[in-house]
């Protein structure tokens, strides 16, 4: 049986694969493991407290070795995170196809999944920890920007404001390698920020990697230093440890003067939340030991903690669902009135799907940030009427710390992602980037998920919970060259509530690599687009008509 051990992607220009499609999954799948990228990369787990890259030691070992010797007309299978065949397929299909914790509808729940997962059958793959492209709390980043950014230009229309959140303050909870992303997402936006986590060593993580500014010692401090920055006009980061199903009705009660409440604790997984009244030292073991019961006690807590969300929404702050299913939680936890406040998606996000738009990513498989400098200026030299998204990577420049291989995300749009593509591969092949590119994205994207609780909330037509679509993405970018391809269930959400898909295409200078990209980089974001016009939305039916994206049942019409 193989043993844990440190992990990190190789660097520069030497092979250990056969050709750099093969390279690019090894070097990714070594980065999720990462100790700066991965929660606990000893037990192989990425983020999301049971996201992991691969099922046990043993797998990865053979995972690393198949991708080694795998040949370029080869597909490696993957089945939850465990190597399970290698078929000879073509160039231009996908290196590795992955498929991750997906169970038969009445089967897809947590109590089955843990019994099939102890039996080493299945393992949790979250959204791209199983799929190979997190590339640390960037990768949630900009969309926690631009969430924050939309919540500021609401508040600004409403309050006649500049819309931004200067003198603002934002109570929110969950300091792991996505909530991660929510202190810093608030200060780029001008904001205060107090953030509530129950690890110690999250909040110290965070204040290391420059994504959360101070911490404070106690509540009272915290309230302290946020109202001071708040008159000053001073985008601030606190964090606090504590229990968020405490601290929010503790602060409640006191009459906080919060304006903005959402959450990023790992609510998806009852099993992942710290219950009040349970000790952080004794959360493992008591998980372990009582499950049902955890289970039990986890709802409880989160139905408090959603019912002080609610309170700060009575008393007129803007509250949301950030997507990680805790109403829901809550409602089984016997709450009531847990959806009276929306998801992100259907309150901020839904235009910008509607155009295609979504978190593109890439990773420089060389090791080497100025391969990422050279990216960035030609996002910029691309884009340049973009102020939003100039302003972006600037800031991102200047304040985002990376973790394990450099890597960049910014959010673009049908035609942009293609555009984007074939510019970064024309700069590996003439050499001004040393060495080729990774290019995926999240699978919380405009068409690959299918999730009632977030991605497909209140959608027009009614269809939040049909799963074809992540289906069909997977199928498309399959088609198109996609360097690999993955389909997972329960990602973000918890099981039984989503369906998704993930897709990584390496720009390796080649004109194959050219051909494919500007495939996979105009079908992929067009998923999305024609999602939503099948859904009715008017929008997308514009972005279609522009892009020349043919929809069959509105031609003719």
């Amino acid at each position: 049986m193989s043993n844990p051990r440190t992990v990190r992607a190789a660097r520069g220009l030497t092979l250990s694969a056969k050709g750099w499609q093969q390279e690019a999954a090894l070097r990714m799948f070594h980065n999720n493991l990462d100790p700066e990228v991965a929660e606990h990369p000893e037990d192989l787990v990425v983020y999301g407290g049971t996201g992991k890259a691969a099922r046990d030691w043993r797998s990865f070992d053979r995972i690393t070795a198949s991708l080694r010797d795998l040949e370029g007309d080869e597909t490696l299978l993957v089945q939850s995170g465990r190597p399970v065949g290698i078929m000879r397929t073509h160039e231009w299909a996908p290196r590795v196809l992955l498929a991750n914790s997906n169970l038969v509808g009445d089967w897809a729940n947590w109590p089955e999944f843990r019994r099939l997962e102890a039996e080493g059958l299945t393992m949790y793959g979250q959204m791209t920890a199983g799929s190979w492209i997190y590339i640390g709390t960037q990768g949630i980043l900009q969309g926690t920007y631009e969430t924050f950014a939309a919540v500021a230009a609401k508040l600004g229309s409403e309050k006649h404001s500049e819309g931004t959140l200067a003198g603002t303050i934002t109570l929110t909870a969950g300091l792991g390698g996505m909530g991660g992303a929510q202190p810093l997402a608030v200060t780029m936006n001008d904001g205060v920020a107090i953030v509530v986590e129950c690890d110690g060593s999250r909040i110290d993580r965070r204040i290391e990697h420059r994504y959360l500014d101070v911490r404070a010692q106690n509540l009272d401090e915290a309230l302290e230093l946020a109202v001071r920055a708040r008159d000053e006009r001073r985008p601030l980061s606190i964090g606090v440890l504590g229990n968020a199903a405490e601290v929010f009705p503790e602060l409640l009660s006191r009459g906080a003067p919060i304006d903005i409440v959402t959450d990023q604790t790992s609510a998806h997984d009852p099993l992942a939340y710290l219950p009040a009244g349970v000790s952080f030292e004794d959360w493992k073991d008591l998980a372990a030991a009582k499950p049902e019961e955890f289970t039990l006690r986890a709802r409880e807590s989160m139905a408090a903690h959603v019912e002080a969300m609610v309170g700060f929404l009575d008393a007129g702050a803007e509250v949301f669902d950030y997507g990680n299913s805790i109403r829901d939680e809550a409602r089984e936890g016997g709450f009531t009135r847990a959806f009276d406040f929306p998801g992100f998606v259907p309150a901020y996000i839904r235009p910008l799907f509607c155009e295609g738009k979504g978190p593109f990513r890439w990773a420089a498989l060389s090791g080497d940030p100025a391969d990422i400098a050279r990216t960035d200026q030609a996002i910029l030299d691309l884009f340049p009427e973009n102020d939003h998204l100039t302003k972006w990577i600037r800031m991102a420049q200047d304040r985002v710390a990376f973790q394990g291989l450099p890597a960049r995300i910014c959010w673009l749009g049908q035609g942009e992602r293609a555009a984007a593509g074939q510019r970064f591969n024309e700069l590996v092949a003439s050499g001004e980037i040393s060495a080729p590119l990774a290019i995926g994205r999240d699978h919380l994207d405009t068409g690959s998920v299918a999730s009632p609780y977030r991605e497909t909330e209140g959608m027009k037509d009614g269809s939040d919970a049909i799963a074809d679509w992540p289906l069909l993405n997977a199928l498309v970018n399959t088609a198109s060259g996609a360097s690999w391809v993955s389909i997972h269930h329960g990602g973000g959400v918890g099981m039984g509530r989503s369906i998704h898909a993930g897709q990584v295409s390496v720009a390796d200078g080649t004109e194959l690599a050219a051909a494919k990209l500007r495939r996979v980089l105009t079908n992929d974001p067009a998923m999305g687009v024609i999602r939503h016009v099948d859904a009715g939305y008017e929008d997308a039916e514009r972005v279609a008509d522009a892009h020349g994206i043919r929809v069959p049942m509105k031609e003719g019409e």
